[in-house]
């Protein structure tokens, strides 16, 4: 360390200790992170754990729950015509993506919690909704608001009440047989969540083309 004083360098090396010991001591205390838990309900843009949930699950069912608040907005106090609307024929109506995101959180469901596909009674009600496309432009339709709210809570609180058994060892396992390749359950939980954005996008879009709100 030539050209430095020796002052200066005595100054460093204590400054050194200093900030050492005091990382030694934050490493032995409890972790602050999991001490700043908050209810599922409460604090929905404070990303962190959740109270009840393992750390990890915690944190991803606030994501959830942020980006679930975020893609209901667009379509707050839409009318039966609006969620029907059809941009082209070979487009998607907004209502019918609602109920496809409650499919989808379903499949996961199955796949993650039981191990299992979908059963005939989940065939019959959510395959028509999972796959879109024509079959869902004639049948998905005439349903209020409300239908698929409630369809979308009701999938979510059985997550809710899914994800409270399970823990972080759980969450990290990994799916060697994944079609995208390896893949463990906190990447297809989070990928619940992306596709939620990924159709927010959609009705954004679609809500700025339904014809009163043309120029």
């Amino acid at each position: 360390m030539k050209g430095i004083n020796p002052s200066s360098r005595r100054d460093f090396m204590k400054s050194a200790a200093v900030i050492t010991s005091g990382t030694l001591g934050l490493s032995m205390i409890t972790n602050p992170i999991q001490a700043s838990e908050f209810p599922v309900e409460n604090r929905i843009n404070v990303m962190g754990p959740r109270d009840g949930f393992s750390l990890h699950i915690g944190t991803l069912l606030s994501m959830m729950t942020w980006m679930r608040d975020v893609i209901l907005m667009p379509v707050r106090g839409m009318s039966v015509d609006q969620l029907d609307f059809l941009l082209d024929e070979n487009s998607n109506s907004i209502g019918a993506m609602l109920l496809h995101l409650a499919a989808t959180e379903r499949f996961y469901q199955v796949h993650t919690f039981e191990g299992k596909d979908f059963s005939k009674k989940d065939l019959d009600r959510f395959d028509v909704a999972m796959n879109l496309g024509n079959e869902a432009r004639k049948t998905i339709k005439g349903n209020n608001l409300d239908f698929y709210l409630s369809a979308l809570e009701e999938v979510r609180e059985n997550t809710i009440r899914e994800f409270k058994k399970r823990d972080d060892e759980w969450l990290m396992s990994v799916d060697e047989e994944w079609p995208w390749g390896p893949t463990n359950n906190y990447c297809k939980w989070f990928h619940v969540c992306e596709h939620e954005s990924n159709h927010n996008g959609q009705f954004k879009y679609i809500k700025s083309r339904l014809p009163s709100k043309r120029t």
